[in-house]
């Protein structure tokens, strides 16, 4: 019998302790692109597959800033623990019928978070040099992955322009509580809890990207999104990983 997949819910789900760490999402923009399912299955982990609305699923190109990691309800970490990301992300469903996020690339500006990210989660954070301009309400972003052979850059300007949105789309690509990834053999779900994601209308005013490219998603960014959304951002907590297969609670 099939799994029902469980439903799409604006309000966070309880976090069960332990906590594992907080820390705040800040100057975030969402840029989305429509795409089939099928077309990116083979990226997601085992036992996990991509979420669809209406027949399709979403890429997503998510720049922002990383403020105060504190581990375990200590104290924010200084400097170490704020930081500048951008990540690739698609939307998942595992087989107990979880929603969540899979990340493609993690690009952040802070060689020991990619570290640790990379050796205690699993996760695919890239070292990169990045940058954040203001220009009155318009938030540019640079990302330049530090790696050998050609460069991989991402820029991004965007700028709000309307009022707060909340609809079935912003709540199916931000209302998520978790993520998948996959390490050490296993395919693991990551849990977090925040407050509904405050958003607003944004317009892409430049977007000459390679990360989608170097994550395996062709030429994708050659076309404009299919949706543009700009938050000032939410506090989040992450709660003890489960493996993919742990049956909802």
């Amino acid at each position: 019998m099939a799994v029902p997949i469980e439903p799409v819910q604006a309000d966070p789900p309880f976090l069960p302790r332990p906590h594992l760490l907080s820390q705040r999402w800040l100057d975030v923009a969402f840029l989305h692109w429509a795409v089939d399912p099928d077309a990116v299955r083979h990226l997601f982990p085992s036992g996990v597959a991509p979420d669809a609305l209406d027949g399709q699923t979403y890429v997503g190109l998510v720049p922002f800033r990383l403020v105060g990691t504190a581990i375990a309800g200590g104290p924010p970490a200084p400097w170490v623990g704020t930081f500048l990301e951008t990540n690739v992300r698609l939307y998942s469903v595992d087989a107990t019928g979880r929603r969540g996020v899979v990340f493609l690339t993690m690009a952040a500006e802070r060689a020991i978070a990619v570290a640790a990210g990379r050796t205690v989660f699993g996760l695919p954070y890239r070292w990169a040099r990045m940058g954040l301009r203001h220009d009155g309400d318009l938030r540019t972003y640079a990302a330049r992955l530090v790696r050998p052979g050609p460069p991989v850059r991402s820029r991004v300007s965007v700028r709000p322009v309307g009022p707060a949105i909340d609809g079935p789309l912003e709540r199916f690509l931000t209302a998520r509580w978790g993520l998948h990834v996959a390490h050490l053999g296993r395919t693991w779900y990551l849990p977090n809890t925040h407050v509904t994601w405050p958003l607003h209308r944004a317009e892409v005013q430049e977007l000459d990207d390679g990360l989608l490219a170097a994550a395996g998603l062709g030429d994708l960014a050659r076309r404009p999104p299919d949706h543009v959304a700009f938050s000032a951002g939410v506090a989040a907590t992450f709660g003890r990983p489960v493996l993919a297969s742990t049956p909802r609670i």
